[in-house]
């Protein structure tokens, strides 16, 4: 082969491997912004008590919004909120079943998932626009 025909071959070959690095880079976020730690607040989170070992789960309160908002629970696992905002927040259940009470920045506190398997929407009692799901199964 010439080192013509060889030209076209190297520089596909080079277009190539510039698309697949590409194409590799962007395929973590989707939305085009960086990838970080905090999972945007429409993540979903399911756990059990046999995955945890103690049945515990972790909420952050983060930029207004829950971090997850939507967790998938067995009965009675406990859940950990912390508030990483400058603002005071609550988790409150819409029927009142569970409630952190009012939490300022830096502070945590923990509730026990309902015993009665079923759907509970929850609040920020101060920012009603923040809202969640809590799921018993």
């Amino acid at each position: 082969m010439s080192l013509r025909h060889r030209r076209p071959h190297a520089a596909l070959i080079a277009a190539a491997l510039c698309l697949v690095t590409t194409l590799t880079g962007c395929s973590d976020s989707g939305n085009g912004s960086s990838s970080s730690s905090t999972p945007p607040a429409s993540a979903s989170v399911s756990v059990s008590s046999s995955e945890t070992g103690k049945g515990e789960v972790k909420v952050t309160i983060k930029g207004f919004a829950f971090h997850p908002a939507k967790l998938e629970v067995s009965p009675g696992t406990k859940i950990t909120v912390t508030n990483e905002d400058s603002a005071t927040h609550t988790l409150t259940a819409d029927d009142k079943s569970f409630d952190t009470g009012d939490l300022a920045q830096g502070k945590s506190a923990t509730i026990t998932a309902p015993s009665k398997p079923g759907s509970y929407s929850y609040i920020c009692t101060i920012h009603p626009n923040m809202k969640g799901t809590l799921t018993v199964r």
